[in-house]
């Protein structure tokens, strides 16, 4: 903007932006890469935002509404979720509405004349109904302050989770060329965000990309040894009571493995949508309302989630693409606290996901780009480096060459041994039954004729009489598991056909010619049992910013009691209001309320989190809660010394969880379930 008048405009809108800040969301200021975005799009400007989950990118659309006239319209793919965050922004005294399929036509007219009479600061529509020329009249006949396309990475066709809907959302830029446009997702590559403007129709957009570190998820990656027993250590040894999100490939492992959590105690409900739409809404409900519940789902659910308190996120299947599992594991800690982000990943995952992308539809430069995000995948698994940094590194970003302090990789840094003659002899044994028996097999049958196992298989084929028959039995079966497993991630084995046989690849004979060596990964013999372990790493300054607010959250002992009683009165108004916990207070916003134990309305409103609206509403009783205790232990410390809690991402509303499953139905593997 040039010109003193332009300077004028961007301090009187900088002025009410932070305003509607504070006074709706009780924050004191934006943070990262928010404050530019909002002046932008308030001065008029079409934005591309880029922002990992819970880094604050529904401010971005919400404040700009608030700030500008009319209704700001949000374009959510999920239907499911919009009652909840709809509700979430009204608790905050934002006049917000929806209209999508599961109203009735009363309910539709009510919000449509609201909107028509300027009465609605946020309408959220599912993009299915953008398509509707009813709806597109509507739109024209109110004032729109502006259009954000949230979830925007569903327009690439290359994505993890295209909609073909979203295709038709440039009409949004052609029929209202004035009303600026924000698109917004957490999860996108160079290539995804170069497609989601061209797509979308907004050259000239400015673009704004938000750092993906999420410092509070410690990454951590297990081989797969019995994995439904293995998840069960894990959340007992360190999720236990805990919320969180299981995911796993089909449908079958889904119902299995919420059964097996529920008969040893955990808490856990199935989520897939082969379930009746009533089980899965009831599932969901559940989710976002009740502390503790585990969730085991398919892919199809997750996108929108805003529930802040998820402490862990849990694969029990290796998910397809990088951008897939980000986003998947981006659902853990939004509201900032220690999170974990955990993966059992073996040999069979690489195999049957080699055979999906063989099998499944779509053309050859289709199957090359799965094949490609395969790799990227299977590479972060196998990495001895900082799986946070090859993370940054997918997505553009320069990674702490320190390491992160809060992945398993640099709690505990794997060993590598030299392992071409290993991989010599698997692949002199796939060579002499292709060459001298015109056979392709597995990896079983491949490691009991490594490992000199006369099985009935072995010896029917005669296996028993090949050369190499015998030749592995330096290494157990497990490391001849993970010996091909490397391998097919290293491009030196590859998966052929309905039933997953082993042949070679254009880059196996430089290993069999003593060529190239193959250095592998040994995988450490202690897993990272404990949260707390990202406290003893040692060196490096970034490492040492992350110990720090990661300790930073975690309430002294002392305070404890307060925190709980802050809670349990928030379960109380959560369930007499029928709406999440959350969206009374965050846990975040508790954790301060307990540390500076606050005194007065005003004190309280000091809280970050606590806007005009839940002061006024809940004020008096958070402070009868906390005179009901007998006050903080010793002098109560500075509000400064608070964990910081920033503007978390508003409890914007979210999208239809009712989409496929994106994996096949498949058969229970017999456990264990590989390596």
């Amino acid at each position: 903007m040039g010109g003193t008048g332009g300077i004028a405009e961007m301090s009187v809108t900088q002025s009410e932006a932070l305003a509607a800040l504070h006074r709706v969301f009780g924050y004191e200021a934006f943070r990262g890469e928010q404050e530019a975005v909002v002046e932008h799009v308030v001065a008029g400007g079409d934005a591309v935002v880029l922002m990992p989950t819970g880094g604050g990118k529904s401010l971005c659309y919400q404040i700009p509404s608030l700030v500008r006239p009319g209704t700001g319209v949000v374009v959510s793919p999920l239907i499911a979720l919009m009652q909840d965050q709809v509700d979430a922004l009204r608790a905050l005294g934002v006049r917000a509405g929806f209209m999508n399929s599961t109203q009735d036509f009363d309910e539709r007219r009510v919000v449509e004349a609201e909107f028509l009479a300027g009465e609605l600061d946020l309408l959220y529509l599912a993009p299915e109904r953008l398509r509707l020329e009813s709806t597109l009249d509507l739109l024209s006949r109110g004032k729109i302050s502006l259009f954000a396309i949230d979830e925007a990475h569903c327009v690439s066709q290359w994505g993890h989770d295209f909609r073909p809907d979203y295709l038709a959302l440039s009409l949004l830029g052609e029929r209202w060329p004035d009303v600026p446009r924000i698109a917004l997702t957490a999860t996108a590559t160079r290539a995804t965000h170069q497609e989601i403007t061209e797509r979308l129709n907004m050259p000239s957009a400015r673009h704004f990309v938000a750092s993906f570190d999420r410092p509070n998820i410690q990454y951590r990656i297990v081989p797969k040894a019995d994995p439904k027993k293995q998840l069960l250590s894990f959340l007992r040894q360190e999720h236990a009571g805990d919320a969180g999100i299981v995911y796993c490939l089909s449908r079958n492992s889904v119902e299995k493995t919420a059964e097996f959590l529920s008969r040893n105690g955990i808490e856990a409900v199935p989520y897939h949508a082969g379930l009746d739409a009533g089980t899965r809404a009831a599932h969901q409900s559940r989710f976002l309302r009740e502390d503790g519940l585990v969730v085991v789902a398919t892919i199809a659910f997750g996108m929108g989630i805003d529930k802040p308190d998820v402490r862990f996120v849990a694969h029990l299947d290796l998910p397809k693409s990088v951008e897939g599992y980000y986003q998947e594991t981006g659902r853990a800690g939004r509201d900032g606290l220690p999170s974990t982000a955990w993966m059992a990943y073996g040999l069979n995952d690489v195999i049957q996901q080699r055979k999906l992308i063989q099998s499944g539809e779509g053309d050859e430069a289709f199957r090359r780009r799965a094949q490609a995000h395969l790799d990227s995948m299977l590479a972060l698994c196998e990495t001895v480096q900082c799986r946070r940094g090859q993370l940054l590194a997918y997505f553009g970003q320069d990674p702490d060459p320190a390491g992160c302090g809060n992945c398993d990789t640099c709690l505990t840094p794997p060993e590598t041994w030299d392992g071409t003659i290993a991989a010599q002899k698997v692949l002199s044994t796939v060579v002499r039954l292709q060459r001298e028996r015109g056979q392709k097999f597995g990896a079983v049958q491949i490691i009991d004729i490594l490992l000199g196992k006369r099985t009935g298989k072995v010896i029917q084929f005669d296996h028993d009489q090949l050369s190499v028959f015998g030749i592995g039995d330096d290494l157990t079966e497990g490391e001849w598991r993970g010996v091909i497993r490397q391998l097919l991630a290293q491009g030196l084995l590859a998966v052929e056909g309905e039933y997953g046989t082993l042949v070679l690849t254009d880059a196996s004979g430089t290993v069999l010619r003593r060529e190239r060596e193959v250095p592998l990964r040994k995988e450490p013999k202690k897993p990272v049992t404990s949260r707390s372990g990202a406290s003893s790493a040692s060196s490096g300054s970034g490492r040492g910013e992350r110990k720090a607010r990661t300790a930073a959250a975690e309430l002294p002992e002392e305070l404890v009691p307060a925190f709980e009683a802050l809670r349990a009165w928030r379960a109380e108004q959560a369930r007499e209001q029928g709406v999440p916990a959350y969206v009374i207070f965050h846990d975040a916003t508790l954790r301060e309320i307990a540390t500076v134990w606050p005194t007065s309305v005003a004190e309280l409103g000091g809280i970050s989190g606590v806007g005009e609206k839940k002061l006024a509403t809940y004020g008096e009783g958070v402070l009868e809660v906390l005179a009901s205790l007998t006050g903080p232990p010793g002098p109560a410390p500075a509000s400064g010394s608070a964990p910081a809690s920033g503007p978390a991402e508003a409890q914007s509303p979210g999208q239809d969880a009712d989409g496929p499953d994106d994996w096949p139905e498949m058969a229970e593997e017999p456990e264990p379930d590989w390596i």
